[in-house]
Order: C-alpha cells, then sequence, then structure tokens
C-alpha cells in the first residue's frame, strides 16, 4: 500500500459526525439519570413546531460518560448550551420551509450516513458474546503468512471452480514434494504482489484478512502448508512462517525524503541527502519538530512535526511497520529506512498495548459487519431475522421453481419467466408481505453485481433477494419501533440540514459573494491594518562552522534576489542540511527573529536560543491599511460570521418562539441531579 495513502486511510478510518454537536459549545457534557424521561414535555416551540426536552438532554449528554461527583454545570454554561440549542433549531425549522429536505443532495448525503448509522443496530442482537471473543482472542496473536492464489474467473461455473482447484492441488503437490514456496508462488499466484513479495504477505491479526483466510492460518500449525481454502479471491495455499503475541500499537513521527525509484542519480541524492539529516539530528541541543518542518518532504505532516497517527500490525507497508514496531524507548530515533517511496527516519512517540475487550467491543462489530468477515455471523443475522419477521418460504413452489429456472444469464432467466407466466408465483413471504418471482427478476435488473458462489444461478440470486428483503425489514422495524435508533436518525437528519442551510445563506455566499464582500471590506477598513512591515531574508544556520559561506554570498550585497538564488543553489547541492531559509514581507513586531534586530541595519548576525542567524533586512513599510486583496481571507471570515448573525436575526423574526420556563428549570434540573 502506498505510504501516503495508507495516511489517509488511517485518518479516514474514523467516522466523524461533524454536526453530531455541532451546535453546542465545549463547555460541559455530563451523564443523564437513568430515570425515564417524559417525552411528552415541551420544551419549547419554534413557530408551530414542539421540541421536546429530550432532544435536548439526548444531544447534550450523548455519549459522555464522566465522574458522576464532577458532574455539574453551571447556570452560564447550561443557558450557552440551550442558547446554541435553540437556534440550531431556527436553522432546522427554515431548512425544512426552504424544502432542503426534499433536494437530491440531501437525499444522497442522509441516505449515504444512514449506511453507517444503521450497521450498529443492524448487527447489535445478532452477534453472540461467544463469536465476538473468539476474535478477540485471535487479536492477542500475529501471524506472518505466505500465500499462493489461483483466482477463479468472473461468473465462474462449477468445471471453472473443479478447473482451478485442480491446479492449486498439483502445486500444493510440487511443495509436499519439496518445491520452495516462494519460487512457486513467482510462477504461479494470481496475487500481483507476488511479483515483488513473493507470495509474504507480512503480519497480520484478526479480522485484517478474508474470514476464510484467516480461519485457515490461524488453525495451521508453524511451518505448515494448508490445502487449498477457497475465498471470493479464489483458491489460497497458505504457509504459516512465524507467530508472535501482538505488539499493540506504536506512534511514531518521521521524516521523508522522496525519491523516483526509476531514477538512480536521484535515489542516490536522496540516500545522501537523509544520511545528512541524520547526522544533524545527531548533534546537541537538536530540535526534531524543526528538523522535520526544515528538510521533510511528506506535505501532510511536515508541519505537524512530522507524527503519524497510532498504527499496529497489518496497517502501514511491512518495512515501515516493523521498524516502526522495533522502536522500544519513548524519543528513541530510527537509522534511515527506505522504502518504495522514499528514506524514512522515525521517532518513537508512543507505545501502549491491545485495548481490553471491553474497549474493541464495538470495533469488532462494526468490522466484522462492514467487511463481511464472519460467515458464521451473517448466518446467525439471518436467521434471527427469519424469525423476528415470520419468514416462510413456498417450498412447493421452490422446489419446481429450481427444476424449471436453469438459465445461467440473465436475458435466458427472464426469458424463461415470460415463457412460462411464473412471475406470479409466490417465493416466501415475510411479515405477511408475499415476494414472488417478479419482484425477484426485478431485483436482478436493478442490481449491477451477479452472485458468486455455489449452487445455481436461481439460487445465488434467490438468497441475495432474501437477504436484501430480509435487512429492508430490519431497517423499516428500527425506524418504527427503535427509539435509539430514532434520535440517532434524527440528529444526523437535523444536522445536514442545519450545515446545508447554512452552508447555502453563509458559508458559500459568503465565499462568493464578491460585491458584499468589498462592501463589508470598505465599512470595516479599521479592522484591516497593517502593523510596521519589513522586506527580508533570513537564514538559520543549522551548521555554525558553515557561518562563514553564508557570510560570503550574502554580506554587502543589500536585499539582492539574485545573491540569494546564488546562495540556494550553492548550499542545496554542497551542504543541504547545514542552512533553512525563508524570504518574505513580515509584521515586525509578531516576527519572533525579526523583532530582535535593529532595522537600520541592512546585513545582521544575531544568535537566538545558541542558534545563529543571517539577515538581509530590505524595505520597511509603515503601518497602514491593507489591500482588499491582502484581507481578503479575514475578510470572507468576517464577513460570513456577519452573514450568519444576519441569518439568526432574520429567522427570530420570521419563527416565533414560545420557551416553558419550568420545563427548562426541569432539563437543568437533571443535568445536575
Amino acid at each position: 500500500m502506498n505510504f501516503t495513502l495508507a495516511y489517509n486511510l488511517m485518518n479516514n478510518r474514523v467516522f466523524s459526525a461533524y454536526f453530531t454537536l455541532l451546535f453546542l459549545t465545549s463547555v460541559g457534557f455530563f451523564s443523564l439519570s437513568a430515570r425515564a424521561q417524559d417525552q411528552s414535555e415541551v420544551l419549547f416551540t419554534v413557530g408551530t413546531k414542539s421540541v421536546a426536552k429530550e432532544e435536548f438532554l439526548y444531544l447534550i449528554t450523548k455519549g459522555k460518560k464522566v465522574d458522576p461527583a464532577a458532574a455539574t454545570l453551571s447556570r452560564e454554561e447550561f443557558e450557552t448550551n440551550f442558547d446554541q440549542f435553540l437556534l440550531f433549531q431556527l436553522k432546522v425549522a427554515e431548512a425544512e420551509s426552504m424544502g432542503l429536505h426534499k433536494s437530491e443532495e440531501f437525499t444522497r448525503e442522509f441516505g449515504s450516513f444512514k449506511e453507517s448509522l444503521i450497521a450498529p443496530f443492524l448487527i447489535k442482537n445478532g452477534v453472540e458474546e461467544g463469536e465476538l471473543r473468539k476474535v478477540y482472542g485471535r487479536m492477542q496473536e500475529i501471524v506472518r503468512a505466505s500465500h499462493i492464489l489461483f483466482q477463479l474467473p468472473p461468473n465462474a461455473r462449477n468445471e471453472d471452480s473443479l478447473s482451478v482447484l485442480k491446479m492449486a492441488l498439483k502445486v500444493k503437490a510440487e511443495l509436499e514434494n519439496g518445491g520452495d514456496f516462494n519460487s512457486l508462488a513467482l510462477e504461479y499466484s494470481d496475487d500481483p504482489s507476488a511479483k515483488v513479495n513473493k507470495g509474504d504477505l507480512g503480519y497480520f491479526t484478526g479480522l485484517q484478512m478474508v474470514q476464510q483466510f484467516e480461519e485457515a492460518a490461524y488453525m495451521l500449525p508453524l511451518g505448515s502448508i494448508s490445502d487449498p481454502v477457497l475465498s471470493d479471491f479464489g483458491y489460497h495455499i497458505i504457509q504459516v512462517n512465524d507467530r508472535q503475541a501482538n505488539p499493540g500499537e506504536v506512534q511514531v513521527s518521521h521524516i521523508l525524503v522522496r525519491f523516483d525509484p526509476e531514477n538512480s542519480a536521484q535515489e542516490e541524492n536522496a540516500r545522501r541527502r537523509i544520511s545528512d539529516i541524520y547526522a544533524e539530528i545527531q548533534k546537541e541541543n537538536t530540535r526534531w519538530e524543526e528538523i522535520v518542518k526544515s528538510y521533510s518532504e511528506d506535505p501532510a505532516t511536515k508541519e505537524g512535526g512530522g507524527i503519524l497517527p497510532w498504527f499496529g500490525v497489518g496497517t502501514m507497508i511491512p518495512e515501515f511497520e516493523m521498524a516502526s514496531l522495533s522502536l522500544t524507548e519513548i524519543g528513541e530515533i530510527s537509522p534511515p529506512l527506505k522504502t518504495p517511496y522514499g528514506y524514512h527516519i522515525l521517532r518513537l512517540e508512543g507505545k501502549r498495548p491491545l485495548q481490553s475487550y471491553e474497549d474493541l467491543e464495538q470495533t469488532i462489530k462494526s468490522k466484522i459487519l462492514r467487511n463481511s468477515k464472519s460467515g458464521m455471523i451473517q448466518s446467525q443475522v439471518i436467521a434471527m431475522q427469519k424469525s423476528r419477521f415470520g419468514f416462510k418460504e413456498n417450498e412447493a413452489e421452490l422446489a419446481k421453481l429450481t427444476k424449471t429456472l436453469i438459465s445461467e444469464d440473465l436475458a435466458s432467466f427472464g426469458a424463461l419467466v415470460k415463457e412460462k407466466s411464473l412471475s406470479a408465483v409466490q417465493l416466501f413471504s415475510v411479515n405477511n408481505t408475499s415476494y414472488l418471482v417478479g419482484d425477484l427478476w426485478k431485483f436482478m435488473q436493478a442490481e449491477e453485481v451477479t452472485p458468486k458462489g455455489s449452487g445455481t444461478f436461481f439460487n445465488r440470486w434467490l438468497d441475495k433477494f432474501v437477504t436484501k428483503t430480509l435487512e429492508a425489514t430490519e431497517e423499516k422495524d428500527l425506524e418504527a419501533n427503535n427509539t435509539e435508533y430514532q434520535k440517532l436518525i434524527k440528529e444526523y437528519r437535523d444536522g445536514i440540514l442545519m450545515f446545508s442551510l447554512t452552508n447555502q445563506e453563509v458559508w458559500q455566499k459568503g465565499l462568493n459573494d464578491s460585491i458584499g464582500q468589498e462592501a463589508f471590506y470598505k465599512n470595516n477598513i479599521q479592522s484591516y491594518q497593517w502593523k510596521t512591515r519589513v522586506q527580508a531574508y533570513l537564514v538559520k544556520v543549522n551548521d555554525a562552522s558553515k557561518l562563514d559561506n553564508a557570510r560570503k554570498f550574502l554580506q554587502n550585497k543589500g536585499f539582492n534576489t539574485d545573491s540569494f538564488a546564488t546562495f540556494e543553489a550553492d548550499y542545496r547541492t554542497n551542504y543541504p542540511t547545514a542552512y533553512a531559509t525563508e524570504s518574505g514581507t513580515f509584521e515586525y513586531e509578531a516576527h519572533p527573529i525579526l523583532s530582535k534586530v535593529d532595522l537600520n541595519q541592512p546585513y545582521q548576525e544575531l544568535v537566538v536560543e545558541g542558534v545563529p542567524y543571517v539577515l538581509v533586512v530590505g524595505k520597511i513599510y509603515p503601518p497602514g491599511p491593507r489591500k482588499f486583496e491582502e484581507a481578503r481571507g479575514f475578510v470572507i471570515r468576517d464577513y460570513q460570521a456577519f452573514l450568519d448573525q444576519a441569518l439568526l436575526k432574520r429567522l427570530k423574526e420570521k419563527y416565533p418562539v414560545q420557551i416553558n420556563s419550568g420545563v427548562k428549570e426541569k432539563a437543568f434540573a437533571d443535568l445536575n441531579q
């Protein structure tokens, strides 16, 4: 996996509901008493819409667990949160009035969120404690395995599967007769990565491989070779190379120097550069964060000290992962490390063991559902759904249809249904609703992917249709009967509406309304003033022995961009880590280095915190108003805030608000009992 891609994927793994409490301040969140709340208690009305006390309490306490002894909410904090909640409801009312909840954009975005929100509820009652603990037990261990993949062709028939299996068995026999696994993986494996790794998949743990592969790998003794194992990818021959206790997770920061793997000269230059950087790090009083900022070529992390998110086995590319996990002491720095994406230097920022079962339980549930790792759990879910929703098969008709609908493609299947007038034949019923052959045919036409697996074309499609029907039935049941799910769905629905309204009326308007921006700028020009500014070229001398070299190029030359360019070309070639440079026009008082110099001297040298600096000072600009182009970013920000306040003022006038003071006081008491 591409290193940058791995980093991005790690960041995106955490599902963030950006609007979950967008309208609430961070002044305090508290656990609500377990006593039942009266849902009929109206906290306030916005126009004709009533808002219940319970909705406010749910949002302010959602997902927050604190020490009960410390769970108090001041009157000021309560009023701030209440006011923000009221403003939130005003925006939701306006969004509904504008019909934003009927827009294509809302339908698409809300539908996407619903898919993620409903998953834990669908699996919740279908996962048994024993299966979850089995998965957690596997996560105590990491396994290193190799495989040879024999891929099945698209829409494989039984004879296709048999042919691939025979080839897998032939290779298995070669291995048993002393064949080299790596060589045979290079020769036979359909996994493209085998050309590089010779079948070695590195280390992994529970829930990181497809279920069939994982089951086989964890059951295999060390050094042994499996029989062909069938997964959705094809047949695998697996060899277990190592087993270790799970080392947990690490957090590292890194410096990256990139190179083109096809360019040997560029790679050699990168190797020399990373070696110079590594030597620089070994010097006393060297600050890691400054070295990272000056030399790392990872734009995603360099400004933050090179820090990456926490990760464990099976997350990063193997070279990077193993080097990170081998670091033992906090602050320990690795030698330069080569990966396909450049040279790295790593620093260990933290280590922690595998989390407890209680902490990982929900994560395990989500992964099992999202990745379909467990056929056993899926079977349990389907069995439970069938029982709960009164599923009944029309066994007699299904037996006939199995013999009649013997087609192996959509076109011939549809032709048979029409020819034999089968559309009205019942397949099964759910909650006393009948589902017919005609319903199955419509489903097949709407689906883009033909189901794979064993069984006939008809039976594979029927299984998929049954599964989707049961899922849709369960979703309807949740929407009608599960209070927790109802609250969550409403939270996200209203959050999206509020976000959409604010985006349309405030953020995008403020960003695109150039006439309004300029008018706002002119009316508030006193807020967009420059302080004294100075044109300057700054050189941080990382290697004090190279100070004379900087003098040679810069002293007595004045503010000359040609001199600066010549100096930078020289040091980047001959002393790539000796200097760090900065050039531009800066506000004098705000700059940590310029604020310490005499602006009347065009060339200066000074030492700040033991580090030498060389400065060349150019023009000095007195205080005065920023031009509109110079202040545009600040103007847009302030103009958006102005538009937001104007919107809220208009909404308060449009929608009369009636607050139930008694219920409001009850809410305050509930949060502090």
